[in-house]
């Protein structure tokens, strides 16, 4: 293992419209540090890196972390939703840091759970205290969706990353199977993500106006609105919504038995949060016929902490020496 330099990490998460960065002591975010940029914006990761540490006077990073919001594999990410490359060795370049990793921002999302403000984790469904060492799942939905589970072994945590959002969507109504054939015209596949996810709710909307094509095409933020205006369409768009996410969410808890949490994250998640409860969706998630029961044995939580990516990944770099 090589030593490590002397210095603050440097640390970066990579959504689909925006990247924010940070520097970080351990795993202890430089509030004062963290800036966030659009992508649209800039051409590529290092052009945005080496733009964050001229403006932060180029300090010497011990480390360098970046989660991204697609899969990673040998130490190489894409980006489900932006045409940039990245990978270790582009992340050596850009930092100059004797230690570089690439996460799945939903791996950082676990990494970070230990080190949360818990002030920032609001209960959603709650049950019995459990033991920290537990299994976790993590769902996020933003501009995508994904999940990643937390595991307790004896060397320490380990997340495993996923690509949950590109498995079909459930099916249990007549509506449901219409709302898939709808979305799949997007990409020949109807994926959880095509409506679990910001592009997803606006999709949703549409399906439930008079035809597609006489439907006025509302953005998400603008179909919350909508909703809170009261809006009989926006409403019927959000409660659709939240009913598929308690079955997806209900069908992962039963894949990764998360009995120490199934932790909700993201834009999307902090924005539908008021609607989850009246529009039912804990009776969706535990509605598994005989399972219904054992479903009650996870509690749900909804994590309100924007920089919680970022603190994934300082937690990443410190566990494992880099920072």
């Amino acid at each position: 293992m090589s030593t490590t330099a002397p210095g603050p990490a440097l640390v970066a998460d990579i959504g689909g419209t925006n990247t924010r960065v940070a520097l970080a002591d351990g795993a202890i975010l430089r509030a004062d540090t963290v800036k966030k940029f659009r992508n649209a914006d800039h051409g590529s990761l290092d052009e945005v890196l080496r733009l964050y540490l001229a403006e932060q006077g180029q300090p010497e990073c011990s480390g360098a972390c970046v989660a991204l919001a697609g899969p990673v594999r040998n130490g190489v990410g894409g980006l489900t939703n932006l045409d940039w490359r990245m990978d270790e060795a582009l992340l050596t370049a850009a930092t100059g840091a004797p230690r570089v990793a690439l996460l799945n921002d939903l791996v950082a999302q676990g990494y970070a759970l230990p080190h949360m403000d818990p002030n920032l984790i609001r209960p959603i469904v709650t049950r019995p205290a459990v033991a920290d060492t537990e299994t976790c799942l993590m769902i996020g939905l933003g501009t995508g969706f994904n999940a990643a589970s937390v595991l307790h072994a004896p060397g320490g945590r380990l997340v495993t990353p996923s690509e949950a959002g590109h498995s079909n969507l459930p099916v249990r109504t007549d509506q449901e199977l219409r709302l898939c054939r709808f979305v799949e015209t997007a990409h020949g596949f109807p994926a959880v993500e095509d409506v679990l996810s910001g592009r997803g709710l606006e999709r949703v909307y549409t399906f439930l106006g008079p035809t597609p094509d006489q439907t006025p095409r509302l953005s998400a933020a603008e179909v919350m609105a909508a909703a809170e205006a009261g809006e009989r369409q926006a409403l019927d768009a959000l409660e659709l919504f939240v009913g598929m996410l308690g079955t997806v969410a209900g069908n992962l808890s039963l894949i990764h038995l998360p009995f120490g949490g199934v932790y909700l994250v993201g834009g999307v998640a902090r924005h539908i949060a008021p609607y989850l409860g009246p529009m039912g969706f804990a009776e969706a998630f535990a509605n598994k016929g005989r399972f219904a029961d054992f479903m009650r044995d996870f509690p749900i939580w909804l994590v309100e902490d924007d920089f919680a990516a970022l603190i994934g990944c300082a937690s990443y770099l410190q566990e494992r020496g880099a920072a």
